[in-house]
Formats: C-alpha cells, sequence, structure tokens
C-alpha cells in the first residue's frame, strides 16, 4: 500500500493555471496541455460572462459561467444521445433491408425426385 500512494505522489504532476487573474496549482496525473486548455476555456467563459454584465464579483461571474458551460454540455449530451438514437434507428433498418435482401437471394429448395 505504501508503494502505490508513493508511485501515485510520483505520477501526481503540479501545474501553474491562471483563471480570471486569480493562480491555481493544479494536481493532475494527465496531460498538462490538456489542462492548461481546460483553464483557457474557463478564463475565456469568464472573460466573456464579464463583459456583458454589470457585476465585477468573481464569484458571481464564476458561478454564471458555469452555468453557462452546464448549459452548453447538457445540450450537446442531448444531441449526442440525439444522434445516437438516430443512428441505432437507422441501423436496425439497414439490418432489416439486408435480411430481406439476403432472404430473396436465398435459392428455392429443391425437389428430388427418388426412385422407388
Amino acid at each position: 500500500m505504501i508503494e502505490s500512494k508513493a508511485k501515485n505522489q510520483e505520477s501526481d504532476q503540479s501545474i501553474r493555471v491562471e483563471i480570471y487573474n486569480q493562480t491555481y496549482n493544479i494536481r493532475s496525473d494527465g496531460d498538462n496541455e490538456y489542462i492548461i486548455r481546460l483553464a483557457e476555456f474557463v478564463d475565456s467563459k469568464m472573460r466573456e460572462i464579464s463583459s456583458g454584465t454589470l457585476t465585477v464579483d468573481s464569484l458571481k461571474v464564476a458561478i454564471l459561467a458555469a452555468l453557462h458551460i452546464a448549459d452548453e454540455y447538457h445540450r450537446l449530451k442531448a444531441d449526442l444521445e440525439q444522434s445516437d438514437a438516430q443512428l441505432a434507428s437507422r441501423s436496425a433498418e439497414c439490418a432489416d433491408m439486408l435480411d430481406r435482401f439476403l432472404k430473396q437471394k436465398e435459392p428455392a429448395p429443391q425437389e428430388f425426385e427418388t426412385e422407388q
């Protein structure tokens, strides 16, 4: 158990990012470039929100940005679910068409005459 903790600590990386003029140290075992892109995305959403409102309270700006990001996420998730359902429906239709086609191509059973 001690070894696994040591390995986890070694694999964790700390990266410094700036979001809305605040510096944060993020610990992650993931890709640093990905973490930076996420921080830049959050920073840009907060700046976009703050430019359209009169509030200077960073907590309110963060909450509004989080709501905006959550809305975006849920809309994309719903679109993906709808696309998946359409794909499943089209796949079933194609499978049915293929089954019908293959049944048409099957040779009719031949009758064999037997000598008596």
